[in-house]
């Protein structure tokens, strides 16, 4: 029962998936966005190798829980993933999720070249092992 995680960006998209027993979150690519058609195409070819039950989307919230102009594109894609990808897609409260993955990049003493090459994918970590978690309990 894997479970995709992803966290859109305006040029990226990092992906982590949960392993079979959905309890641990591991990250696995960053996806260069090129245009929609493009970014399906790569989702699609996740889906096929990894044969998940749902994607979890980290939903980008402004702090006080109000929905800013880069949570609308997101809930855009998520609408357009539901139609074209035919697999549950759910939103998750994103909310420092990007400021957790650098932090934790820090403390593994990663350079900055280093760190913007993951911190995507990272992020993508953070969002899918919070809707992991939550599902847990």
């Amino acid at each position: 029962m894997r479970i995709i995680g992803l966290d859109v960006g305006s040029k990226t998209i990092g992906v982590a998936v949960s392993d079979e027993m959905g309890w641990t979150a591991q990250g696995i690519t960053t996806i260069i966005r090129k245009s929609l058609d493009s970014d399906l195409e790569e989702l699609r070819k996740l889906m096929d190798q990894y044969n998940p039950l749902e994607i979890a989307v980290g939903l980008p919230k402004n702090m006080d829980g109000t929905i800013g102009k880069q949570a609308e594109g997101v809930l855009a894609l998520v609408e357009t993933m539901k139609k074209s990808l035919n697999i549950p897609v759910v939103t998750w409260d994103e909310r420092l999720s990007t400021v957790a993955a650098n932090r934790s990049l820090l403390e593994a003493d990663l350079s900055r070249k280093k760190r913007k090459k993951v911190i995507n994918k990272m992020a993508a970590v953070f969002i899918l092992q919070g809707y992991l978690d939550s599902r847990a309990g």
